[in-house]
């Protein structure tokens, strides 16, 4: 079955992060060994199309709409190597973004029955790439990333330690509407935590909050290659939250957290933690009743948070993370290149 591949990857993915925590190896070590592994298993010219110089512009040239890559597709892979490529996933994303990618792949398959799409950009659960940027190596420079249609994840290791953004998941549908897969909402927890938020709110509260009644159409940052809201309203800054909104707010940053493997997400939420509150934002846009359009984003001085819910009537999501700084491991590089000076 075409399929098949993915349940036996993920369960390598699961003993793959396993071993790990028993071992307690540095999650870089454990980064390069499984990209290390993916590579060995590679023909020359399979290898030759998987890999790209650090350096190369490649790097930043991220997406997350259905379209042609760069990269080795799961479709050239062999059924083993498949296996090898979920492993490398595993060691960036947790189980709960594992079970979040192959699901969202899976649902390709959904999609091309839907619109019976054709040529080079059909929908195919297979059309997903891995491409690996320099030589891995625990305390080397490199990086690797995982992107197809609604799964763009990019890492970049730096004297051991990892940047994990630009960081987006979608889904297309959101909800399952009919069929055997009926009711299955790929990203609820991006979702409803958001109206949680947005619902706790007290009418002056929401009123700063909703920065806009029409629903922007798609995140702002799109795929841009660094970070910025182009000047749009703040919002409801979290200085003005009670502990329990507060709490609330926290919950989004950790689902998004979540998405990626320890300590990745240990370092996502004491970054969120340290943001000072007053410069910490909760924007909306759209409808707050559940159902309609709408777009919602965490704004902290040092990431952002974004999610939409507009496209095909509202049932079309789009989440990301961005690192202001750290989009492509750029901070985590410049700290490297000012010492190599020094």
């Amino acid at each position: 079955m075409k399929l098949a591949w993915l349940r036996g990857a993920a369960i390598v993915g699961a003993a793959l992060l396993l071993t790990a925590a028993y071992k307690r190896a540095e999650q870089s070590s454990v980064m390069a060994d499984a990209a290390n592994a993916f590579l060995n298993s590679l023909w020359n010219d399979q290898k030759a199309v998987a890999t790209y110089a650090f350096e190369d512009d490649q790097r930043f040239d991220w997406h997350f709409i259905p379209k042609l890559r760069k990269g080795l597709s799961f479709g050239a892979m062999k059924p083993h190597q498949r296996l090898l490529a979920m492993a490398l996933i595993s060691t960036g994303l947790s189980e709960q973004g594992i079970i979040k990618a192959t699901t969202i792949m899976s649902l390709d398959e959904v999609l091309l029955i839907q619109e019976g799409a054709a040529g080079p950009n059909r929908r195919d659960p297979e059309n997903y790439y891995i491409t690996i940027f320099g030589k891995p190596d625990a305390k080397g420079v490199w990086g690797f990333r995982l992107e197809g249609h609604h799964v763009a994840h990019n890492w970049t290791v730096v004297n051991g330690k990892i940047a994990d953004s630009p960081s987006f998941f979608g889904s297309n549908p959101a909800e399952v509407k009919n069929g055997p897969r009926k009711g299955l909402r790929i990203l609820a927890a991006e979702d409803d935590t958001g109206y949680e938020l947005i619902e706790s709110l007290n009418p002056e509260q929401q009123n700063t909050a909703i920065v806009d009644k029409t629903a922007l159409k798609d995140i702002i940052t799109a795929a841009s290659r660094k970070a910025s809201l182009n000047g749009a309203p703040n919002g409801l800054a979290a200085s003005k939250l009670t502990p329990q909104q507060y709490e609330k707010l926290m919950s989004i940053v950790e689902v998004y957290a979540g998405n990626m493997a320890s300590p990745m997400s240990d370092d996502r939420l004491a970054l969120a933690k340290k943001q000072p509150k007053d410069q910490t934002f909760f924007a909306w846009t759209g409808d707050v009743k559940r159902g309609g359009p709408h777009y919602y984003r965490v704004q902290t001085p040092a990431f952002l948070i974004e999610m939409d819910m507009t496209q095909d009537n509202a049932n079309h999501v789009h989440a990301v993370w961005r690192d202001y700084n750290n989009d492509f491991g750029l901070d985590l590089l410049k700290a490297h290149y000012d010492a190599s000076h020094k």
